[in-house]
C-alpha cells in the first residue's frame, strides 16, 4: 500500500475546518458554508454542508499562482464547478452550474472572516483652536 503524501505545509492551504459563503442572484444575501478540507500534493478533497445540503469536494490547487479549481457535488443532486484564487485571505472566486454563475469566498476557520474589516488601532484626533473669530453671516429676510 502506497503512503500518502503529507498534508500541504503552505499556510494558505491548511487542512481542517473552513468556513465561507456563496452568492447567488436567485437568492439574495450571503449563504453560509462549512467545510472540512484536505490539501495534499496539489489536490483538494473534503466535504461540507450549506443551505442546499451536504456535499463532497474534490479538485486541485497550484502553489505558484494560488489558483484553485474544484467540484462541489451534492448527494443525489447537481454538481457545481468552482474556480478561484488564494492570495492569503482564503479562496475566493466564482462558481458555475450549467451557465448559472455566482461568487464565493471560503477561509480557514482559525483565520476569522477576512471579509469583515476591523479597525485594529485608532489614532487620537487633534483639533486646533481657531486663531481668529469667524463672524457669522447676516441673515436676510425671506422673500425680499
Amino acid at each position: 500500500m502506497a503512503e500518502l503524501e503529507p498534508v500541504e505545509a503552505d499556510s494558505r492551504f491548511p487542512s481542517g475546518n473552513w468556513l465561507g459563503f456563496f452568492l447567488d442572484q436567485r437568492m439574495p444575501g450571503k449563504h453560509s458554508m462549512e467545510l472540512l478540507l484536505t490539501f495534499r500534493a496539489g489536490t483538494i478533497t473534503g466535504e461540507g454542508r450549506d443551505r442546499v445540503g451536504p456535499f463532497f469536494v474534490n479538485g486541485t490547487y497550484d502553489l505558484g499562482s494560488g489558483a484553485c479549481q474544484f467540484r462541489k457535488a451534492y448527494s443525489k443532486a447537481h454538481v457545481l464547478l468552482y474556480a478561484g484564487y488564494n492570495e492569503g485571505k482564503g479562496i475566493w472566486g466564482t462558481w458555475d452550474l450549467e451557465g448559472i454563475k455566482g461568487g464565493f469566498h471560503i477561509w480557514p476557520e482559525e483565520m476569522g472572516d477576512p471579509t469583515r474589516q476591523v479597525l485594529h488601532e485608532e489614532a487620537p484626533m487633534e483639533f486646533e483652536e481657531p486663531t481668529e473669530r469667524i463672524e457669522e453671516p447676516e441673515l436676510l429676510p425671506i422673500g425680499g
